[in-house]
């Protein structure tokens, strides 16, 4: 049976980056240490394109697996078996792969190479040959180009080789923090935790707001803020919750604009406690290294969001605001 005993780890958007590419690196290598906290034993190794992470006996792979999936920078992963950079060793393991594919069902194969080490006397379309040669000769595999049913990706390196047989997925974005500090509007409904996702994803570290009413909302409403907050920590290890009781200015802009409006009408209610609110999130932006602070709001979704509302909320502060959310629709937000 193959034995995959170590993680290879490939980088997203991070191969653009120029002279900072190394901090971006060492951020997503700090992530993942964080993400996998409680998997002793892990070795990790850092390359140029690469991160590895180097499994033991006692390793729980699907629990591995899913806290990988959750780790912003991440463009793919894939469980792997690190072998010498032999030829030999290489078609016996990759034989073993297919063979384990056949007895699973499988009917058709394609080897992927990349050849890292130039040195080594194949290139990647002679080692390539050299591995599907072995695999036709001892197995009912057939050989497909465009749509096998089994890939196994060979990476050449000049230390060893890394064989799999399956490239998963990863979160994409940058790692979480990189990009600096914002302070999130955090609610109880779906848009702000969606929006501290995309935040988590451009590599911001999220902390959050909530302007807590009593006896207008209730201590279930803000139970579910911190709920919310909780679901989001498998992306962002912790998040700081800044909980404000709102509940004597909100009173006071109630009085203030029912003297203005007698007959009980208050156009403007809603966007004088936002512009409250955005005044006192930036003085905890600024208190606690924020940089900008960032809201939940979708263009027009409801009448406190039109541009001509987020213009006048705006108008109070003098940091970023920044709207992650801004063009998608209520089911896009889903």
């Amino acid at each position: 049976m193959v034995h995959y005993d170590t993680v290879l780890i490939r980088f997203g958007e991070l191969s653009t980056k120029g002279h900072n590419r190394k901090d971006f690196i060492k951020r997503l290598e700090k992530n993942l240490k964080i993400a996998l906290k409680d998997h002793a034993g892990l070795i990790f190794q850092r390359a140029y394109d690469r991160i590895y992470i180097k499994l033991t006996e006692e390793t729980d792979v699907p629990a591995v697996r899913k806290r990988l999936s959750q780790v912003f920078g991440i463009s793919s992963f894939s469980f792997t078996e690190k072998i010498n950079s032999n030829l030999e060793e290489m078609q016996e393991r990759c034989l073993q792969i297919a063979q384990e594919a056949q007895a699973a069902g499988k009917h058709t194969f394609k080897i992927i190479t990349k050849r890292h080490d130039k040195t080594f006397p194949l290139n990647s379309d002679g080692i390539n040959r050299a591995i599907a040669g072995r695999i036709l000769a001892n197995t009912e595999l057939k050989v497909d180009v465009h749509h096998p049913e089994l890939e196994i990706f060979v990476e050449v390196r000049r230390e060893a080789t890394y064989l799999n047989a399956e490239k998963i997925k990863g979160a994409g974005g940058y790692p979480t923090g990189i990009n600096g500090n914002v302070l999130l509007l955090l609610s109880g409904g779906i848009d702000s935790p969606v929006a501290a996702y995309e935040l988590m994803k451009r590599g911001l570290n999220v902390e959050a707001i909530h302007f807590a009413s009593p006896p207008y909302t209730s201590e279930h409403a803000k139970e579910k803020v911190l709920t919310l907050a909780r679901l989001l920590t498998p992306y962002q290890p912790t998040i700081k919750v800044h909980v404000i009781n709102f509940t004597e200015l909100q009173r006071s802009i109630y009085q203030l604009e029912g003297k203005k409006h007698p007959n009980g009408e208050t156009p403007y209610l809603i966007t004088i406690m936002r512009r409250m609110m955005f005044r006192i999130a930036q003085q905890i932006a600024q208190r606690n290294k924020c940089l900008a602070i960032a809201t939940g709001e979708s263009l027009g979704q409801v009448a406190s969001q039109t541009l001509e509302s987020m213009v006048a909320i705006n108008g109070v502060v003098d940091i970023p605001v920044l709207r992650p959310l801004v063009c998608m629709d209520k089911v896009e937000i889903i």
